[in-house]
């Protein structure tokens, strides 16, 4: 498998459940980014992704698809106990973290956005300001703006009991997307005129396009369940339209699924 280090990884969701991992894991590094500095701009930015992330779970019932998945790859996988060419360090290694994962998932609470909205006045005030270009000013919420004035660690106490039961979502997303990505190893492709048409012979639920870095393009990845293409347009000037490549183009890719299929 290509070191991930080495590329610039593109990748493009194939059903809705997938695109709510992906999103998720890209707000919770945010939010752990921004959580680790020490100014009022971190802790704002920390609070607003925070916000983020109650909006997207509170839509659907992701920890029910999730349990789901975990289990079903739980159960794949431990069929493969003693298996002779399995590496069972490894293996035995990802059963405890699935089984860790599904035991703390399972003891949150369902409905926790509404929960946590429910309790915190503070967290509800900010989020209805929250679509309003500089809606959480001093001036419109001189409570958040008093709160973000406390010492650091009297924040970091709110946000750990605000973040709360969602470090099990968390660890349970990242390690089915963990799954997910290590599911097949990258091939090698590459295409003459910047496009890559294929037609997959099952159902996939994640493609992932790695670009060199010294490559100046981009691809741009339009998938279904039958067909999907990629065709790679040239960065350039970004104050400029961008063209599509017409030289070659290599690239790897991995068109990831697990089973049984979620």
């Amino acid at each position: 498998m290509t070191e991930d280090a080495d590329w610039i990884v593109f990748e493009q969701p194939l059903n809705e459940r997938v695109r709510s991992f992906l999103r998720l894991e890209f707000l919770f590094d945010q939010y752990r980014y921004h959580r680790a500095g020490k100014s009022l701009w971190d802790s704002r930015a920390a609070l607003h992704t925070l916000l983020d992330v109650l909006s997207l779970i509170g839509r659907r019932d992701l920890k029910t698809d999730l349990l789901k998945d975990l289990c079903d790859q739980h159960a794949a996988l431990s069929q493969l106990v003693e298996h002779p060419e399995i590496d069972q360090t490894h293996l035995r290694s990802v059963l405890d973290t699935l089984h860790t994962a599904c035991r703390d998932l399972q003891a949150t609470v369902t409905h926790y956005p509404a929960v946590i909205l429910r309790e915190s006045d503070l967290l509800s005030a900010v989020l209805n300001r929250f679509a309003i270009p500089g809606g959480t000013c001093a001036f419109d919420l001189p409570a958040y703006h008093r709160w973000l004035s406390l010492p650091s660690e009297r924040t970091l106490a709110d946000f750990n009991h605000w973040f709360g039961q969602l470090s099990a979502l968390e660890a349970a997303i990242r390690a089915y997307l963990c799954l997910l990505r290590q599911s097949t190893e990258s091939s090698e492709q590459v295409t003459e005129h910047g496009i890559f048409l294929h037609t997959p012979h099952k159902h996939y639920h994640l493609i992932r396009v790695l670009v060199s870095p010294d490559l100046d393009a981009y691809p741009e990845i339009s998938a279904t369940r039958h067909r999907f293409s990629i065709r790679f347009m040239r960065l350039g000037d970004v104050n400029t339209r961008n063209v599509q490549e017409s030289s070659t183009v290599p690239f790897h890719m991995q068109c990831c699924t697990l089973t049984p299929s979620a």
